[in-house]
Protein backbone atom coordinates (compact mmCIF):
# COMPACT_ATOMS: atom_id res chain seq x y z
CA UNK A 1 0.00 0.00 0.00
CA UNK A 2 2.91 2.60 0.87
CA UNK A 3 4.48 1.65 -2.82
CA UNK A 4 1.67 2.06 -4.45
CA UNK A 5 1.55 5.27 -2.80
CA UNK A 6 4.82 6.54 -3.24
CA UNK A 7 4.21 5.32 -7.29
CA UNK A 8 1.52 7.42 -7.40
CA UNK A 9 3.71 10.61 -5.78
CA UNK A 10 6.06 9.88 -8.54
CA UNK A 11 3.84 9.61 -11.08
CA UNK A 12 2.11 13.24 -10.27
CA UNK A 13 5.27 15.24 -10.14
CA UNK A 14 5.85 13.44 -13.56
CA UNK A 15 2.48 14.75 -14.73
CA UNK A 16 3.35 18.23 -13.00
CA UNK A 17 6.73 18.94 -14.49
CA UNK A 18 4.98 17.94 -18.02
CA UNK A 19 2.46 20.86 -17.06
CA UNK A 20 4.98 23.36 -16.02
CA UNK A 21 7.20 22.80 -18.58
CA UNK A 22 3.68 23.44 -21.48
CA UNK A 23 2.77 26.70 -19.32
CA UNK A 24 7.13 28.08 -19.40
CA UNK A 25 6.78 27.35 -22.73
CA UNK A 26 4.10 29.51 -23.62
CA UNK A 27 4.79 32.47 -21.05
CA UNK A 28 8.45 32.32 -22.21
CA UNK A 29 10.25 31.56 -18.98
CA UNK A 30 13.21 30.71 -20.27
CA UNK A 31 16.87 31.04 -18.60
CA UNK A 32 19.16 31.59 -21.48
CA UNK A 33 22.79 30.94 -21.66
CA UNK A 34 25.47 33.71 -20.18
CA UNK A 35 28.86 33.80 -18.82
CA UNK A 36 27.52 32.56 -14.68
CA UNK A 37 25.08 29.96 -16.03
CA UNK A 38 26.46 26.16 -16.83
CA UNK A 39 24.23 25.50 -19.75
CA UNK A 40 23.95 26.31 -23.36
CA UNK A 41 20.71 26.36 -24.96
CA UNK A 42 17.40 28.49 -24.15
CA UNK A 43 15.42 26.61 -20.92
CA UNK A 44 12.23 26.55 -19.62
CA UNK A 45 12.28 27.21 -16.00
CA UNK A 46 10.07 26.56 -13.29
CA UNK A 47 9.97 22.84 -12.96
CA UNK A 48 10.10 22.64 -9.55
CA UNK A 49 6.61 23.90 -8.81
CA UNK A 50 5.58 20.30 -9.32
CA UNK A 51 7.97 18.82 -6.33
CA UNK A 52 5.78 21.56 -3.92
CA UNK A 53 2.99 20.41 -5.63
CA UNK A 54 3.51 16.68 -5.11
CA UNK A 55 4.92 17.48 -1.22
CA UNK A 56 1.24 19.64 -0.33
CA UNK A 57 -0.86 17.05 -1.78
CA UNK A 58 1.17 14.57 0.54
CA UNK A 59 0.91 16.67 3.43
CA UNK A 60 -3.17 17.58 3.13
CA UNK A 61 -3.29 13.23 2.80
CA UNK A 62 -1.46 12.82 5.94
CA UNK A 63 -3.48 15.78 7.68
CA UNK A 64 -7.02 13.69 6.23
CA UNK A 65 -5.23 10.72 8.00
CA UNK A 66 -4.81 12.29 10.80
CA UNK A 67 -6.01 15.59 11.72
CA UNK A 68 -4.08 15.75 14.97
CA UNK A 69 -0.86 17.01 13.09
CA UNK A 70 -2.91 20.07 12.05
CA UNK A 71 -1.11 22.64 14.16
CA UNK A 72 2.87 21.36 13.27
CA UNK A 73 2.05 20.51 9.40
CA UNK A 74 0.24 23.13 9.13
CA UNK A 75 2.66 25.82 9.86
CA UNK A 76 5.27 23.65 8.00
CA UNK A 77 3.01 23.47 4.73
CA UNK A 78 2.61 27.91 5.11
CA UNK A 79 6.35 28.11 5.39
CA UNK A 80 6.95 25.47 2.34
CA UNK A 81 3.94 27.94 0.24
CA UNK A 82 6.55 31.21 1.51
CA UNK A 83 9.15 29.95 0.07
CA UNK A 84 7.88 28.72 -3.28
CA UNK A 85 5.84 31.42 -3.47
CA UNK A 86 8.36 34.19 -3.36
CA UNK A 87 10.26 31.55 -5.67
CA UNK A 88 7.58 31.12 -8.23
CA UNK A 89 7.74 35.09 -8.70
CA UNK A 90 11.07 35.49 -8.55
CA UNK A 91 11.19 33.45 -11.55
CA UNK A 92 8.43 35.66 -13.37
CA UNK A 93 10.18 38.86 -12.31
CA UNK A 94 13.21 39.41 -10.65
CA UNK A 95 13.07 40.54 -6.76
CA UNK A 96 15.87 42.18 -5.17
CA UNK A 97 17.50 39.66 -2.91
CA UNK A 98 16.64 41.60 0.80
CA UNK A 99 12.99 41.03 -0.62
CA UNK A 100 13.42 37.02 -1.00
CA UNK A 101 15.51 36.72 2.42
CA UNK A 102 12.47 38.55 4.76
CA UNK A 103 10.40 35.73 3.55
CA UNK A 104 12.81 33.00 3.86
CA UNK A 105 13.40 34.40 7.46
CA UNK A 106 9.61 34.03 8.35
CA UNK A 107 9.60 30.27 6.39
CA UNK A 108 12.27 29.43 8.51
CA UNK A 109 10.30 30.90 11.14
CA UNK A 110 7.52 28.86 10.81
CA UNK A 111 9.07 25.73 10.88
CA UNK A 112 11.15 26.80 13.86
CA UNK A 113 8.01 27.28 15.86
CA UNK A 114 6.60 23.83 14.09
CA UNK A 115 9.03 21.89 15.95
CA UNK A 116 9.00 23.62 19.02
CA UNK A 117 5.79 23.09 19.51
CA UNK A 118 6.20 19.45 18.86
CA UNK A 119 9.93 19.18 21.30
CA UNK A 120 9.22 22.17 23.16
CA UNK A 121 12.98 22.46 22.78
CA UNK A 122 14.05 26.20 22.53
CA UNK A 123 18.08 25.17 21.46
CA UNK A 124 16.70 22.70 18.65
CA UNK A 125 14.17 25.21 17.59
CA UNK A 126 16.54 28.21 17.05
CA UNK A 127 19.69 25.74 15.37
CA UNK A 128 16.88 24.61 12.76
CA UNK A 129 16.18 28.71 12.49
CA UNK A 130 19.80 29.32 11.42
CA UNK A 131 19.99 25.86 9.54
CA UNK A 132 16.42 26.05 7.70
CA UNK A 133 17.30 30.09 6.33
CA UNK A 134 21.30 28.51 5.12
CA UNK A 135 19.73 25.43 3.48
CA UNK A 136 16.94 27.77 1.49
CA UNK A 137 19.78 29.59 -0.06
CA UNK A 138 22.61 26.95 -0.34
CA UNK A 139 20.43 24.89 -2.47
CA UNK A 140 19.97 27.62 -4.65
CA UNK A 141 23.15 28.74 -5.02
CA UNK A 142 24.31 25.09 -5.77
CA UNK A 143 21.18 24.68 -8.08
CA UNK A 144 23.40 24.97 -11.46
CA UNK A 145 23.42 22.01 -13.20
CA UNK A 146 21.55 19.07 -14.88
CA UNK A 147 19.73 16.85 -12.19
CA UNK A 148 22.35 18.21 -8.96
CA UNK A 149 19.84 19.55 -6.75
CA UNK A 150 17.01 16.95 -6.98
CA UNK A 151 19.35 13.26 -7.42
CA UNK A 152 21.10 15.46 -4.09
CA UNK A 153 17.67 15.66 -2.58
CA UNK A 154 16.81 12.12 -2.95
CA UNK A 155 19.99 10.88 -1.22
CA UNK A 156 19.37 12.99 1.43
CA UNK A 157 16.04 12.23 2.11
CA UNK A 158 16.39 8.22 1.65
CA UNK A 159 19.32 8.87 4.70
CA UNK A 160 16.64 10.88 6.46
CA UNK A 161 14.16 7.95 5.92
CA UNK A 162 16.35 5.05 6.94
CA UNK A 163 17.08 6.70 10.60
CA UNK A 164 13.80 7.37 11.54
CA UNK A 165 10.57 5.36 12.24
CA UNK A 166 7.38 5.05 10.97
CA UNK A 167 5.40 7.61 9.89
CA UNK A 168 8.42 10.01 10.27
CA UNK A 169 10.14 8.24 7.34
CA UNK A 170 7.22 8.17 4.98
CA UNK A 171 7.63 11.81 4.91
CA UNK A 172 11.24 11.65 4.05
CA UNK A 173 10.03 9.37 1.32
CA UNK A 174 7.49 11.67 0.17
CA UNK A 175 9.87 13.93 -0.54
CA UNK A 176 12.01 11.64 -2.56
CA UNK A 177 9.28 10.73 -4.54
CA UNK A 178 8.52 13.74 -5.72
CA UNK A 179 11.67 14.38 -6.42
CA UNK A 180 11.99 11.55 -8.67
CA UNK A 181 8.92 12.39 -10.76
CA UNK A 182 10.87 15.56 -11.55
CA UNK A 183 14.10 13.88 -12.07
CA UNK A 184 13.38 12.42 -15.47
CA UNK A 185 12.98 16.14 -16.70
CA UNK A 186 16.09 17.51 -15.61
CA UNK A 187 18.46 14.78 -15.99
CA UNK A 188 21.15 13.89 -17.98
CA UNK A 189 19.51 15.96 -20.32
CA UNK A 190 17.26 19.53 -19.09
CA UNK A 191 14.01 19.71 -20.31
CA UNK A 192 13.03 22.31 -17.59
CA UNK A 193 14.96 23.54 -15.11
CA UNK A 194 13.61 23.57 -11.79
CA UNK A 195 13.84 27.42 -11.09
CA UNK A 196 13.95 29.42 -7.69
CA UNK A 197 10.61 28.27 -7.00
CA UNK A 198 11.67 24.57 -6.60
CA UNK A 199 15.39 25.51 -5.46
CA UNK A 200 14.53 27.46 -2.43
CA UNK A 201 11.41 25.41 -1.79
CA UNK A 202 13.83 21.90 -1.35
CA UNK A 203 16.38 23.25 0.51
CA UNK A 204 13.38 23.94 2.98
CA UNK A 205 12.04 20.57 3.15
CA UNK A 206 15.74 19.50 3.57
CA UNK A 207 15.59 21.28 6.78
CA UNK A 208 12.06 20.00 7.84
CA UNK A 209 13.93 16.61 7.35
CA UNK A 210 16.50 17.67 9.83
CA UNK A 211 13.94 18.79 12.12
CA UNK A 212 11.67 15.79 11.58
CA UNK A 213 14.46 13.50 12.42
CA UNK A 214 15.81 15.68 15.71
CA UNK A 215 12.21 15.43 17.12
CA UNK A 216 12.23 11.50 16.15
CA UNK A 217 15.72 10.23 16.66
CA UNK A 218 18.59 10.62 19.34
CA UNK A 219 21.31 11.28 16.93
CA UNK A 220 23.23 14.67 17.03
CA UNK A 221 22.89 17.29 15.14
CA UNK A 222 26.11 17.48 13.31
CA UNK A 223 25.56 13.85 12.47
CA UNK A 224 21.90 15.04 11.24
CA UNK A 225 23.99 17.17 8.89
CA UNK A 226 26.18 14.31 6.86
CA UNK A 227 23.51 14.02 4.21
CA UNK A 228 23.59 17.39 3.33
CA UNK A 229 27.46 17.26 3.36
CA UNK A 230 28.47 17.31 -0.26
CA UNK A 231 26.55 20.60 -0.74
CA UNK A 232 27.09 22.27 2.44
CA UNK A 233 31.10 21.59 1.78
CA UNK A 234 30.85 23.05 -1.44
CA UNK A 235 28.73 26.00 -0.87
CA UNK A 236 29.74 26.77 2.72
CA UNK A 237 33.42 27.44 1.73
CA UNK A 238 33.39 28.73 -1.81
CA UNK A 239 31.10 31.47 0.10
CA UNK A 240 33.11 31.92 2.67
CA UNK A 241 36.40 32.36 0.10
CA UNK A 242 34.40 35.24 -2.14
CA UNK A 243 33.47 36.74 0.98
CA UNK A 244 37.03 36.75 2.35
CA UNK A 245 37.94 38.00 -1.17
CA UNK A 246 35.83 41.03 -0.79
CA UNK A 247 34.01 39.31 -3.92
CA UNK A 248 29.91 40.33 -3.65
CA UNK A 249 28.93 36.60 -2.17
CA UNK A 250 25.17 37.03 -3.24
CA UNK A 251 25.39 37.75 -7.40
CA UNK A 252 25.32 34.75 -9.35
CA UNK A 253 28.85 32.80 -10.24
CA UNK A 254 30.43 29.87 -11.34
CA UNK A 255 32.91 28.91 -8.69
CA UNK A 256 31.70 26.51 -7.06
CA UNK A 257 33.64 22.88 -7.62
CA UNK A 258 30.91 21.13 -9.44
CA UNK A 259 30.35 24.47 -11.66
CA UNK A 260 34.32 24.23 -12.45
CA UNK A 261 33.84 20.87 -12.84
CA UNK A 262 31.79 21.37 -15.80
CA UNK A 263 33.94 24.39 -17.40
CA UNK A 264 37.09 22.21 -17.73
CA UNK A 265 35.33 19.98 -19.84
CA UNK A 266 33.22 17.15 -17.68
CA UNK A 267 29.77 16.42 -18.33
CA UNK A 268 26.74 17.62 -16.18
CA UNK A 269 26.12 13.94 -15.60
CA UNK A 270 29.83 12.57 -14.61
CA UNK A 271 29.30 16.01 -12.03
CA UNK A 272 25.57 15.15 -11.05
CA UNK A 273 26.69 11.48 -10.38
CA UNK A 274 29.71 11.98 -8.74
CA UNK A 275 27.84 14.39 -6.15
CA UNK A 276 24.98 12.21 -5.82
CA UNK A 277 27.59 9.30 -4.69
CA UNK A 278 28.98 11.61 -2.28
CA UNK A 279 25.33 12.53 -0.83
CA UNK A 280 24.82 8.31 -0.66
CA UNK A 281 27.84 8.19 0.77
CA UNK A 282 26.75 11.00 3.73
CA UNK A 283 23.78 9.15 4.19
CA UNK A 284 25.61 5.87 5.21
CA UNK A 285 27.51 7.12 7.46
CA UNK A 286 24.49 8.72 9.17
CA UNK A 287 22.89 4.75 9.21
CA UNK A 288 26.33 3.13 10.15
CA UNK A 289 26.42 5.78 13.05
CA UNK A 290 23.02 6.24 14.04
CA UNK A 291 22.59 3.29 16.75
CA UNK A 292 26.22 4.28 18.15
CA UNK A 293 26.63 6.25 21.37
CA UNK A 294 27.60 9.76 21.19
CA UNK A 295 31.13 9.91 21.64
CA UNK A 296 30.96 7.50 18.47
CA UNK A 297 28.94 9.41 16.90
CA UNK A 298 31.03 12.64 17.08
CA UNK A 299 34.39 10.75 15.68
CA UNK A 300 32.56 9.43 12.84
CA UNK A 301 31.21 12.96 12.20
CA UNK A 302 33.98 14.58 12.77
CA UNK A 303 36.07 12.21 10.49
CA UNK A 304 33.21 12.73 7.49
CA UNK A 305 33.78 16.49 7.42
CA UNK A 306 37.40 16.27 7.84
CA UNK A 307 37.79 14.34 4.80
CA UNK A 308 35.13 15.81 2.91
CA UNK A 309 36.12 19.22 3.37
CA UNK A 310 39.92 18.11 2.49
CA UNK A 311 38.33 16.81 -1.06
CA UNK A 312 37.09 20.44 -1.63
CA UNK A 313 40.29 21.68 -1.19
CA UNK A 314 42.23 19.14 -3.55
CA UNK A 315 39.67 19.50 -5.88
CA UNK A 316 39.18 23.51 -5.63
CA UNK A 317 42.82 23.31 -5.93
CA UNK A 318 43.48 21.28 -9.23
CA UNK A 319 40.61 23.48 -10.54
CA UNK A 320 42.00 26.98 -9.62
CA UNK A 321 42.52 28.00 -13.57
CA UNK A 322 38.37 27.16 -14.50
Amino acid sequence: MIALALLALVGLSAALTWGARRYALRRQLLDQPGERRSHRIATPRGGGIAIVLTVLAACVVALMMDPAFLPPLGLVMTGLMLVAGIGWWDDHRPLPALQRLAVHLVASALLSIAVYLVGENLLQAVLLFFVTAALINLWNFMDGINGIASSQAIAAALGFAWVMPVPSSLAALCVAAACLGFLPFNFPRARIFMGDVGSGALGYLMAALVGLASLATDIAWPALLLPLSAFLVDAGFTLLSRMLSGQRWMEPHTQHVYQRWVKAGVSHARVTAGYFLCGLLGSTVLVLCSPLGPTQQGVATIAWWVALTALWRVQRGRLRDF
